[in-house]
């Protein structure tokens, strides 16, 4: 039995009754194809079975179907997640995903990996870089679509982004103060803040949701202890905190730190959450599953991520979305953790 004859774009258009750049355009999503004319085209597409060639899109839309990620080289969990929902988010759309980390944590490094990515002839340009650089001017090529994740520290995704970018993100700010006021509606009269590493984004973001909910309580604001992610560091945080003494209440920028913090709880002889509450960031996978399930503020990275790469995707094909800077509310999760002090 022979092969079947591959399908060519003639002959959708010579089936459609178009021409075969109408075909390319009906095909690639371009916009200025009137909406019968697309109509009929796609019914012919569906009818003969036509399939595009991958290679040959590439070289009609002048462009390959490879979207350029820079992110940081790391297993930690925020962005491992965000690497992995972009990854998951891109399968079945016709795009692939190639990735550059970032060696360091300064410009430079950043703009090698850019540069790294763009002689791919990318498509577009995905920006996950958790070290809050201050937005410098970046070489990117004119009219590369670009979606970043790492919305400024003050929260506003708008002040500091390109005009043309893409900006996405959990609301991170929102997300610890609504951590910090669970904590003080319980009766705490303050909460101690955990602070993730200095530099990071993400932490000058949670921390300006702490002191929001204390201003806003009117209740103390102790000094900030810092930590780098880890739970070693979460423990000895935890640990220095302690012996200051008047602790009741901890709120941990993530989760490992939060997990080191209850260790550091109980090794000096007291109890979670009747003698110190403890409240994590990110909901991770082990967050409900420990002997104390851990109240957190979740993070929906494989939402955040599906509807940036759509985003992205419109944006590439031609479509891009009216709104392009979007915060998406981080949700408590109140679990066993967080409890009234003890009297």
């Amino acid at each position: 039995m022979g092969a079947t004859p591959r399908v060519s774009m003639t002959d959708v258009a010579r089936r459609a009754g178009v021409s075969q750049k109408t075909v390319s355009r009906v095909v690639n999503g371009e916009p200025h194809v009137a909406e019968a004319i697309r109509a009929k085209v796609q019914a012919a597409i569906a009818e003969m079975g036509f399939r595009p060639n991958a290679a040959a899109r590439a070289l009609v839309t002048r462009r390959n179907q490879r979207i350029g990620m820079v992110t940081m080289g790391t297993s930690l969990y925020g962005p491992a997640s965000i690497l992995e929902g972009v990854d998951n988010a891109l399968r079945g759309s016709g795009y692939y995903l190639s990735v550059a980390r970032t060696q360091g944590n300064d410009v430079a490094h950043l703009q090698a990996a850019i540069d790294e990515l763009v002689t791919q002839d990318i498509a577009g340009l995905v920006l996950s870089e958790p070290i809050d650089l201050g937005h410098p001017e970046l070489r990117i090529p004119s009219g590369l679509p670009v979606l970043s994740f790492d919305s400024p520290a003050d929260g506003s995704p708008t002040s500091g982004s390109r005009p043309d970018e893409l900006v996405m993100g959990a609301d991170e700010r929102a997300g610890a103060l609504s951590a910090t006021e669970h904590l003080l509606a319980l009766g705490h009269r303050t909460v101690h803040h955990i602070a993730g590493t200095r530099g990071w984004a993400a932490t000058a973001r949670r921390v300006a949701g702490w002191q929001g909910a204390l201003q806003d309580a009117g209740a103390a604001e102790p000094p900030v202890v810092h930590g780098d992610w880890s739970p070693r560091s979460g423990y000895e945080a935890a640990t220095e905190l302690l012996h200051q003494g008047g602790v009741t209440a901890i709120f941990a920028a993530n989760d490992q730190m939060a997990i080191g913090a209850i260790r550091a709880v109980e090794r000096a002889g007291l109890r979670v959450p009747q003698d110190v509450s403890v409240v994590g960031f990110d909901d991770a996978p082990e967050a409900e599953f420990l002997s104390t399930p851990l109240t957190t503020v979740r993070q929906d990275f494989a939402e955040v991520t599906r509807l940036a790469v759509h985003r992205l995707v419109r944006t590439i094909e031609g479509r891009p979305p009216a709104e392009r800077h979007r915060l998406i509310p981080a949700q408590l999760v109140i679990r066993e953790s967080a409890a009234p002090p003890s009297a």
